[in-house]
């Protein structure tokens, strides 16, 4: 039996070698300006499903992440504000806690700064900053959560801050391919062992999208879309920098059959 268990220890190793971590999953990294407590959490909650954050009260952040499509959208592009349209995939909020860049072109380095970012695009929810303070600071009962639990009345960071506090509760738990990577062999599909050969094989798909999330954290130009007359520049947008051009963040794969469609641009309907 000792060459069984050496075996297993090998393959284990092997595993964990071509996937890039070898599990569990680490705990959310909590910033040390915005710790977690239960009420700020509930607070963030609230928010992150009130309409009332968006200029025409119609649109929450849950409207194009939402928990029943994976917190993402099933359209292909976002839509906000009287029906505007976007130019990009809504991203799902699973995981995002673990992941050093918010949106495709990572222009925001922390959930906080990305959490106030759609409230002020005109296309998503199209309000000012200082309009939803105001509006919010004009509802008792938010004025009330407010100040138990950040002391003060409602302010543009304390939105940010709660906000943040609920999205990084919202992450995937153990799969079964977490167990498969422990070395319960059995724990998925020969099909799936047989993908997951290919994956990390002749695919080369894990070199992006590797480690505990699938995904580098960095960010690359595959060609999609860039034939358009005016593609979207990606990341360039946010560094300004031409070498970034059409370059998109890595996106994270767990729970992926859920979040459809794919791409920056939500071109492809389906993994196949």
């Amino acid at each position: 039996m000792k060459w069984v268990a050496v075996v297993l220890v090998s393959l284990v190793g092997l595993i964990h070698a071509q996937f890039g971590f070898d599990g569990p999953l680490p705990p959310v990294p909590i910033p040390a300006d915005n710790p977690q407590t239960d009420e700020k959490v509930r607070l963030g909650k609230q928010l992150y499903f009130d309409p009332r954050l968006s200029a025409d009260n119609t649109i929450s952040c849950a409207t194009c992440h939402d928990p029943k499509t994976g917190w993402a959208n099933h359209g292909k592009v976002d839509t906000g504000i009287g029906g505007r349209t976007g130019t990009r995939n809504s991203g799902t909020v699973l995981d995002s806690a673990y992941m050093e860049f918010q949106f495709w072109d990572g222009r925001a380095a922390s959930l906080e700064e990305q959490a106030l970012g759609p409230i002020h695009n005109p296309v998503e929810m199209g309000e000012t900053l200082e309009n939803v303070v105001a509006k919010l600071n004009g509802i008792p009962g938010y004025v009330e959560q407010f100040q138990c639990v950040f002391g003060t009345a409602v302010t543009a960071d304390g939105i940010a801050k709660a906000i943040a506090a609920f999205e990084r509760t919202i992450v995937t738990g153990p799969s079964p391919f977490d167990r498969y990577m422990a070395g319960e062999k059995d724990a998925i599909s020969p099909a799936a062992r047989s993908g997951a050969d290919l994956f990390n094989g002749k695919a080369h798909c894990t070199s992006c999208h590797s480690g505990p999330w699938f995904s580098d954290q960095s960010f690359h130009n595959v060609g999609i879309g860039m034939d358009r007359p005016k593609p979207d520049l990606g990341r360039e947008d946010a560094t300004k920098n031409p070498a970034d051009r059409g370059k998109f963040k890595t996106p994270g794969l767990r729970n992926v059959a859920l979040t459809f469609p794919y791409l920056h641009d939500g071109s492809e309907r389906t993994l196949r």
